[in-house]
């Protein structure tokens, strides 16, 4: 028998009748063998994540304040669930330690990591299963980095003993023996983690949509969904504001190449999405997509240097990243001419420091002219079947001349995998559209 681990989000464990969903799909396929909760999620629009309200309860004990009232709303939630799926568990005990150890100021890390913890005692009691807690096998390092082959030994050890377990997401234990968790929806990367721990051959991810889509369904109406795509451009895509899976979650399984299956909780018909290493192998309509998908980020700056014979000058472009190191700022892009060299960075990393910025790189570099234009939003273009395309960049920059749109930047990358095209703000939701537009049904 093959091996599963299904991560269901939030939403899909939001409340009883979100059990009994994520009860019946796991039952429904005897491989979903281990499983790892998120805590309850939003039951409505109007209502509160249980993770929200730990840190709510913590923040009011670290000053000394009451919290009793608001603790009693996370103790009912789980009550509720408890009751409506007809347990017997109680958290009890489990509330109470929670409390005293909030009052003792134990961490707003253990706070928030107490509702992965919860949903998994009542998630393992009603399949059945057998709870292991995160703290006893997922670790991380006296510097607080993710401990990989530690926990991948001790992990794999304990599931090799184990035929069905429930181990909660988000955190594991520090090298000083308190609670840390990954950063916010970090339960996907426990998913990858167990997944390669137990040497899945699939991690499904449960969540709230039927996988990615070609563009942002807020920009785009009715985007085509994604079927197939690689662990490359689901990089590209998430590192530009795509948001179902953790970025983070991408890199355990991908070392041991095991593919990832986005899935709806709420409509388990659907095939979702399928990430994986090479689209090689995989259905033919998936392959025959030029560009894959379409995000974006807003506000962004350009720092555009010029000088003379630029290219003859060795350690050009180190002496610019040098001083952008000084001043503790991060980029994103190098496009650069002959005589040219752009620095793409964040608006807000060089808000309060432009003039002090400008005066230290004509120090370093004696260019000709430096300047910054801000206000640049980032589009990338990501696709597979771009590089056996003529005509890609053609298409998505004839398109925006057709709509008016200026195009501020353009990035291309030597795999082909993707385009970068930078525009003005203002036009960032029209680009999107505009580009969707050009290349849907357009297929090699």
């Amino acid at each position: 028998m093959g091996i599963k681990v299904t991560k269901f989000g939030g939403s899909s464990l939001a409340d009883e009748k979100q059990f009994e969903k994520v009860k019946a799909i796991i039952e429904a396929d005897p491989e979903r063998r281990y499983v790892v909760p998120s805590a309850p999620g939003k039951r409505f629009s109007d209502d509160i994540k249980i993770t929200d309200m730990l840190y709510a309860c913590y923040d009011k004990a670290k000053h000394g304040e009451d919290f009793e009232a608001e603790f009693a709303l996370i103790e009912k939630r789980y009550n509720d669930i408890i009751a409506g799926l007809g347990l017997s568990i109680s958290l009890d005990k489990e509330f109470e330690e929670i409390k005293i150890a909030m009052k003792a100021r134990m961490g707003r890390m253990y706070a928030a990591s107490r509702g992965e913890y919860l949903n998994g005692k009542i998630l393992a009691e009603y399949l059945g299963y057998e709870f292991i807690d995160a703290a006893e096998v997922i670790f991380f390092d006296e510097n607080g980095k993710y401990a990989a082959e530690h926990t991948e030994y001790i992990l794999s050890e304990r599931l090799k003993n184990v035929e069905r377990a429930v181990i909660p997401g988000f955190y594991g234990i520090s090298a000083n023996d308190t609670i840390k968790t990954f950063s916010r929806g970090g339960s996907d990367i426990t998913g990858a983690i167990v997944a390669k721990a137990a040497n899945a051959d699939l991690y499904e991810n449960w969540t709230d949509v039927s996988g990615f889509l070609c563009a942002d369904p807020r920009i785009v109406k009715n985007p085509r969904p994604i079927g197939v795509i690689t662990y490359r451009e689901l990089r590209e895509l998430s590192y530009m504001g795509a948001t179902v899976l953790h970025e983070e979650a991408i890199f355990p399984v991908k070392s041991a190449g095991i593919p990832i299956n986005i899935r709806n909780t709420n409509r388990p018909e659907d095939a979702g999405t399928m990430i994986v290493a090479s689209v090689s192998g995989h259905i033919e309509e998936e392959n025959s997509n030029v560009i894959t998908g379409i995000a974006g980020k807003k506000n962004f700056s350009v720092i555009c240097l010029e000088k003379d014979r630029m290219n003859e000058e060795v350690g050009f472009g180190r002496r610019v990243l040098e001083v952008l190191e000084r001043h503790k700022i991060c980029f994103e892009h190098l496009p650069s001419g002959i005589d040219t060299m752009s620095v793409v960075v964040e608006d807000k990393l060089i808000m309060d420091c432009k003039d002090e910025l400008i005066a230290d790189l004509y120090e370093e570099t004696q260019a000709d002219s430096i300047d910054i234009e801000s206000g640049i939003a980032l589009i990338a273009v990501a696709g597979h079947g771009m590089k056996n395309m003529k005509g890609t960049a053609a298409k998505i920059f004839t398109s925006l001349a057709a709509a008016n749109i200026n195009i501020r930047m353009i990035d291309q990358g030597s795999s082909e995998l993707n385009i970068i095209i930078g525009v003005n703000n203002d036009d960032f939701e029209e680009s999107i559209r505009t580009i969707y537009a050009a290349f849907e049904g357009w297929n090699a």
